[in-house]
């Protein structure tokens, strides 16, 4: 399947929400019933992200969205501090947010990382500790695990990074 990365559209939120929703139930399939609750990431949030033009989807040649993850350049508050270990490289980085696929096609989640990858060659992605599908990915493209962050609420996610 040919697929394809754009920036998202206010057009696109009310399919984006669905892919939200098919990745947490798939969060919750897979032992990760707590990195994604009470429905985050919230409408308002993805609608703030596309107008800021973080926000990415990734659709198929009929022109499906497929998946969404937001693409952001740092510096990202939430990465200013890591405990029990330190980031590898401290150059100019973006951050992957918010991954998710509607479960419809294999691979993309590589897919979506290596166009990031191929925008800059210096990442940094956070993941629950129970998002294991999420580690295995990142670790086998590349990513070094290097320490614990903590996002806005307060709770704890393994930090990586992939540099070029």
């Amino acid at each position: 399947m040919d697929l394809q990365i754009r920036k998202a559209s206010l057009a696109d939120l009310d399919r984006l929400m669905e892919i939200f929703e098919e990745a947490r139930r798939f969060m919750v399939r897979t032992g990760n019933p707590n990195q994604w609750i009470n429905g985050y990431p919230q409408r308002e949030l993805i609608q703030k992200e596309i107008e800021a033009s973080h926000c990415y989807v990734c659709v198929t040649e009929e022109g499906k969205a497929v998946a969404t993850f937001c693409f952001i350049q740092g510096p990202d508050p939430t990465y200013a501090y890591i405990e029990n270990g330190e980031w590898k490289d401290d150059s100019p980085y973006y951050v992957i947010h918010r991954l998710a696929s509607d479960g419809s096609c294999h691979g993309i989640g590589k897919l979506c990382i290596d166009w990031c990858f191929r925008q800059w060659p210096c990442l940094r992605i956070d993941t629950h500790a129970d998002n294991k599908v999420m580690q295995n990915l990142v670790q086998s493209m590349g990513f070094v695990y290097c320490g614990i962050i903590y996002i806005s609420n307060g709770t704890p996610r393994l930090a990586y990074q992939k540099l070029a």
